[in-house]
């Protein structure tokens, strides 16, 4: 059943002016270490990695209370510290967030920021290897992922096993820009019993409407069971085959995806906007729609 009650506007909203200097009211930034294995071979466990993750919590935030969790994957050329920064060096990023809460205009959340770079930090300068990566990345989330976050902060989830996770997917939402998006449509692909939101943005999966209607059936899901709220820009090199892909499930015979401004009455929401490249600046604008959007007047 539906849990926000909040429409998507017609166009998008430019983050307000100021929001890019600190707030009066902070949210924190922690680094959470976490083990994980090789992405490669995963499955045989051989190969133990220690990551890191960076996870904000909001201004006030306390274990008295429980949090929506928003899962945000960097793009290329990128890593773990590009959206929120460090504890010892927060990026702009934080400052809108924070802002953001403090003005009302978004609900307080924990946002972590994860990496899908594997044995090597510049791995996701490589657009082949950065493909494969956010393919196997499922693995390491559902696995080692969320269990450290959602083990250690408050969220809804009453514990990590896979029972508990998927009972609390109404909770949680993963976003992400570029590869990130790719690396969001593979949650999709492989975690949708676990998240109900997803925000991709300027990169593509696939055109095969159908084959992204067999990922909801073979789940055991409906058009009722989750909402993708996507984003592009006119000026994007994404921005056609990303649309592409949009309409190909909208078009795709099975009608399980079904256009439409509020959650109530279908499950995917595409906003463009005029001009916008592929870049930083684009970036932020569509994960502070999003932010301002996600769980806002929950049953």
């Amino acid at each position: 059943m539906p849990v926000n009650s909040a429409r998507i506007p017609d166009t998008l909203f430019q983050i307000p002016e100021g929001y890019d200097s600190p707030a009066s009211e902070q949210g924190t930034l922690e680094r959470l270490t976490y083990t994980t294995y090789e992405s490669f071979s995963y499955e045989e466990r051989t190969k133990q990695l220690t990551k890191t993750a960076y996870v904000y919590l909001p201004y006030g935030y306390s274990e008295d209370r429980q949090y929506n969790v928003f899962y945000l994957m960097h793009g290329g050329w990128a890593n773990e510290t590009t959206y929120l920064g460090t504890p010892e060096k927060p990026n702009v990023f934080k400052n809108i967030v924070d802002h953001a809460i403090q003005d009302g205009k978004m609900e307080p959340v924990v946002i972590v920021c994860p990496t899908y770079n594997n044995e090597n930090p510049d791995n996701s300068d490589d657009y082949g290897l950065a493909l494969r990566l956010t393919d196997n990345y499922h693995n390491e989330l559902l696995n080692d992922l969320i269990p450290a976050v959602e083990g250690k902060y408050s969220t809804y989830a009453e514990g990590t096993s896979l029972e508990e996770l998927e009972s609390s997917r109404d909770h949680r939402a993963f976003c992400g820009f570029s590869m990130g998006s790719v690396t969001t449509w593979h949650t999709f692909e492989y975690c949708l019993p676990y998240f109900r939101y997803f925000l991709p943005s300027s990169g593509d999966l696939t055109s095969d409407g159908q084959y992204m209607e067999r990922i909801v059936t073979n789940a055991g899901y409906g058009p009722e069971d989750f909402f993708i709220y996507a984003m592009s820009g006119t000026r994007d090199f994404d921005y056609s085959a990303f649309s592409r892909q949009i309409q190909a499930m909208l078009e795709a015979p099975g009608g399980i995806f079904i256009e439409a401004d509020h959650e109530e009455d279908g499950n995917l929401a595409y906003r463009v906007q005029e001009g916008n490249e592929h870049n930083g600046e684009s970036a932020m604008q569509y994960i502070y729609n999003g932010l301002v959007w996600l769980w806002k007047g929950e049953a």
